[in-house]
């Protein structure tokens, strides 16, 4: 199958062409190239792709393409509620065009990388399913519920869109981020001796690791239409179903000599969710996620040392609004996240 993957260069597209070219498929990329240079280690080997950016997508780049796999867009919170109007034009508007051109294009499978954060403020303690009232407290979640709901109205007897709602991810990416809680508390704790946590830590989050996403994705390209047709699906595991001050305890624990600092000084976060991952288990006969969040605690720390990690690095090349500002300073993109030619 000729897949396009949009956001290939990022954190998630980084791990995931190397597993889908694995399973057998053409891979060709689509990015922006914002991110290319947030390299950990040594250079990943990408595969061909168009350096374009989201909104100027054409007619040609779908050419011949069986499937899209769409991760590219402006991912995480804090930079969202930075930029919403950006959010709005990039995340929704040009995901949907996108999907657009790729129906009249013929391409059959459209796998949409959505979010568990579309639950929002969710709160209780029982398992949140695919089924559960939506309530997106941010610009990046409520982006991610428009997009949603337009390719549900693009689904037909050719073209299968699926929404796969990804827990918050984390693990080691050869294309770091140090903006997501796993990731941002084992670098804490590995260049400072503290496991930091600003909020009161109570809040649940689901978390899944990168390398299980890119697995899901996979299965989910080749599944029976039947079982995913126009569908959304929550990708992850309830083992990784955690308070932020138990995901500090597992830090505390891979990163010897560390210790858990709890400030509350950002207070209680609205956004709190366990969730029911058993829909695409039962679509997708087999799978199932094979990291703990320890286990990915781990493997941080060990990549981490093994490639020096510095805190300016931490701090800077792998947090996505540093890299962003430090662009626009610099004056390489313009204020709509363009380069500037």
């Amino acid at each position: 199958m000729r897949v396009l993957l949009t956001g290939h260069q990022g954190y998630l597209g980084t791990v995931m062409a190397p597993v889908l070219s694995a399973a057998g498929h053409e891979v060709v990329g689509l990015d922006a190239g914002l991110f290319a240079d947030c390299v950990l280690g040594p250079a990943p080997a990408d595969p061909p792709g168009h350096r374009v950016d989201l909104r100027d997508v054409t007619a040609e780049h779908l050419a011949g393409v069986d499937a899209v796999i769409h991760l590219a867009a402006l991912s995480n919170d804090p930079l969202g509620s930075l930029a919403p109007e950006l959010t709005y034009d990039i995340n929704h508007h040009a995901s949907v065009r996108l999907a657009r051109l790729a129906r009249d294009a013929g391409v059959r499978r459209f796998l949409y990388a959505s979010t568990c954060s579309v639950y929002g403020a969710a709160g209780g303690d029982g398992l949140v399913s695919e089924d559960a009232p939506l309530r997106p407290v941010t610009p990046y979640a409520e982006s991610k519920v428009r997009v949603e709901d337009d390719l549900h109205e693009l689904a037909d007897g050719d073209f299968t869109p699926v929404f796969m709602r990804n827990a918050t991810a984390f693990g080691f990416s050869p294309r770091l981020r140090a903006d997501i809680v796993l990731n941002n508390l084992v670098g804490h704790a590995l260049l400072s001796g503290e496991v930091l946590v600003l909020s009161d830590g109570t809040p649940w989050r689901p978390l899944v690791h990168a390398a299980d996403i890119a697995r899901a994705f996979t299965a989910a390209l080749t599944a029976p239409r039947e079982a995913v047709h126009d569908l959304a699906f929550n990708i992850g595991s309830e083992v990784n179903n955690v308070t932020v001050a138990e995901i500090a305890e597992q830090v505390a624990e891979a990163v010897s000599g560390s210790k858990v600092v709890i400030t509350g000084e950002n207070g209680a976060d609205p956004r709190s969710y366990r969730v029911d991952f058993s829909r695409f288990r039962a679509a997708v006969p087999g799978f199932d996620c094979e990291w703990t969040v320890k286990r990915g605690a781990l493997e941080l720390a060990d990549a981490y040392r093994e490639h020096a990690l510095t805190q300016e690095d931490f701090e800077r090349r792998f947090t996505r609004l540093a890299v962003l500002r430090a662009a626009s300073d610099a004056g390489t993109v313009d204020g709509t996240l363009r380069w500037k030619r």
